[in-house]
Formats: structure tokens, sequence, C-alpha cells
């Protein structure tokens, strides 16, 4: 099975480059993705899959059912939007709506799975079993496209065991995979402050509050959440990236807004955590002689990826590519809302190696220069659809 899989992906290869690049150039946003949804319908019908239809919107979900189909079921999901940026690379498939670009590597995700789904159902008989296909919309809005569909009995009828994503990964050189056991990647909750006073005069600030410094010493404040509460074996970070005071040199706003992200990964702490940044922040801007709203808006869940699963997909990837091309990857504080579907079943999150140097593919994901070398979708076929059948 290993050598007919190996040659199917790269018989079908040039094909699912053709799919990538299609999909690259017509790039939707989240929860509009709608001329993908009925690409990617297009395409299953085309394979000759048969139990597909369209969930969560813009969503779609597809069963294979080889021999025996009720005796074990796996799933495999890709996520489907793109991102709102310019695209600054010069190539033949940019993007042709201004502004909306596939710069994670979504477009890679669904063609990956598309090609797995054509190699699957060719090799329907000779495997135990079914494969339900997940294309999911939304993976970079909150509250995201996961939800949705799991809302909508995306994981029912048929019932998965255990549920697999993969992801590009510009830091790993195309040729290689990459696997983090347990704790992975963070949970992500936005916060949002609103700091008000009275504004006026620079000149006079006794005659005021002075709701830019009070915006000030509360960012400060709340570092402590971080260096001095939260336990050192528990991944915290707490960052602000925007700060709106809408003054002048000589004027103190009656208003500052500042806005950040907290990331965690574990649920106790989170919770513990989001409590103490409403309180600090409420407490420093009365200090100040302000008021702070708070408002928290709970993104999604620190993504596990399953012991007992992770080793199985390593040692297959290892019989796939070789030893010396499989990787281990540290935790990152960025977060995924596959982990709504690792909360629900056992599951794992892999990496796919995209790196170039030598053509220049080195740009990070969410850059307006990201992109790929595109032999790693013969490989990212190629095991997915390996490790699927070997798991059934």
């Amino acid at each position: 099975m290993l050598q007919k899989i190996k040659s199917l992906s790269e018989k079908y290869s040039s094909e699912i480059i053709e799919i990538r690049q299609h999909l690259h150039e017509n790039p939707e946003l989240s929860f509009c993705e709608f001329k993908t949804c009925e690409f990617i319908i297009e395409k299953l019908k085309e394979f000759n899959v048969k139990k597909i239809s369209k969930i969560a919107g813009t969503g779609v979900v597809a069963t294979i059912e080889g021999k025996n189909p009720a005796s074990k079921v796996i799933a495999l999901r890709a996520d489907i939007d793109a991102l709102p940026i310019i695209e600054k690379n010069d190539i033949s498939y940019k993007s042709k709506n201004n502004g909306v670009m596939h710069a994670c590597g979504h477009d890679v995700h669904t063609s990956s799975l598309l090609g797995v789904a054509k190699i699957l159902s060719e090799l329907k008989d000779e495997f135990n079993g079914s494969v339900k296909l997940i294309f999911q919309p939304a993976e970079e809005k909150l509250p995201g496209g996961a939800i949705k569909m799991l809302e909508e009995g995306v994981l029912k009828n048929p019932i998965p065991e255990i549920i697999i994503t993969q992801h590009v990964d510009p830091a790993l050189v195309v040729g290689t995979l990459g696997f983090k056991s347990g704790m992975y990647m963070a949970s992500t909750d936005e916060i949002y402050l609103t700091v008000r006073g009275k504004g006026g005069h620079a000149a006079m600030p006794h005659e005021i509050n002075d709701t830019v410094l009070s915006a000030a010493q509360i960012i400060t404040s709340l570092q402590q959440v971080v260096s001095r509460k939260a336990k050192a074996a528990i991944p915290t970070v707490l960052s602000f990236g925007k700060i709106i005071g809408s003054g002048a040199t000589n004027i103190i706003p009656e208003e500052v807004k500042i806005e950040g992200t907290f990331r965690t990964m574990n649920e106790i702490w989170r919770k513990e955590a989001l409590k103490l940044i409403e309180h600090i922040a409420e407490t420093t801007a009365e200090a100040m002689g302000t008021t702070c709203e708070v408002l928290i808006m709970n993104g999604y869940p620190a993504l596990i990826n399953d012991e007992n699963l992770t080793e199985k997909a390593k040692k297959i990837a290892k019989e796939f590519i070789g030893k010396e091309n499989v990787k281990d990857l540290e935790i990152r504080m960025t977060a995924e809302d596959f982990s709504y579907f690792t909360n629900s079943k056992p599951g794992i999150l892999y990496r796919l190696g995209v790196r170039n140097d030598e053509k220049g593919v080195v740009s990070p994901l969410h850059s307006s220069t990201f992109n790929i070398d595109e032999k790693s979708l013969e490989i990212g076929v190629g095991y997915m659809a390996y490790l699927t059948v070997s798991l059934l």
C-alpha cells in the first residue's frame, strides 16, 4: 500500500498543484467561501465521492466508504478560508481578489485533502472502514467555523473515532513533517479596554483625568498577570497591539481604546487570568481617576495533540519519508480552532514542510509574500492518505 499511495500521489501531483493554484488565485474571506465551497463539491463529485453535503453555511462534509464501512471511521479536516491581506507575490496565480490572500496555506490544506479524496476514492475497495472529509470555513475569524460545524453535527452519522489535520510550516523545509505530542497551540482571547475620563488641555493636567497616562499604567500593571501570577510550567502570553487615543500634542482625549490578546495552554488558569485582567484594569483605572470598561471576547481553546495518536503518526511518517525527515516541534502560542475538534475526539495537528531557501520560498505565515514549494503537495497528499489507510 505504501508504494501504491506514493505512486498515486506522484501521478496526481500536477493536478493537485493546479487545484491549489486555482484556490490561491480565488481566495475568499471567512464565512464568505461560497465559490470555494462549490469548487470543492465539484471536485469531490469528479473524484467519485458519493456522500457529499454542505454544512455551516460554506462548509462541506463528505464520506468515502471502504470495505466494512462501519468498522472504523477516521475524520480528516482542512480549513478553506483566506486572510484580508494584499498579495505582493509576482506569480502567475496571484490572487485576483484584491485585499484577500491565502497567506496561511489554507489553499494547500484544501487541495491536499482533495488529493487525498481522489486517492482514497480510488482505493476504497482496498481498506476497511470509512473516511469523513471535513472542509471547514472560517478558521481565521472568531468564533470560527469549527464550533459551528460541531453544533450542526459534523461528527455524527458516521461518528469518527479520531480526527486529523495538516498545516503548512514555512520553518520546515520541503520534504519534512513535524509533530508535537500533548500541549501544542495556545488558547486565544481578545481583550478590549476602553479608558474614559475628563479630557482637556494637556498644559493643565491638574484640571483633567489623564486617560493616556491611565492607559499606559493599565498596560504596565497588567504585565504582572504573566510575570507574577502565571505558573512557570504554563505557557502564557499577554500582548497589546493597538492603542487609540484621538487627542493631540496639547489635547488629552476623553477616551483611549486598547486592544490585545491573552494566550495560554491551561483552561483553569485561563479563566483565573481573565478575571485578573478585568480586576487589574478596572482598579488601576480607578486609582488614576478614570474608568475602564473591559470586554473580553473568548476565542479558541488550547490545542492538545493526542499522545498515542501522535506517536503512531510519527512512526507512519518515518515509514513514508524516512526517519531523518520527521521533526519534533516546539509548542507555539498561535491558535487554531481545530482545538474544538480535539476537545471532542482524540486528534492531531501535524506540520507539512513547505520551505525552500534556494527558491526564496521563506516568507512567514500571514505575510503578503507567503508561498510554498509546491513539491510539498505530493508529500502532503501522499502522507495523509497513507496515514489514514494505516490507521484504518
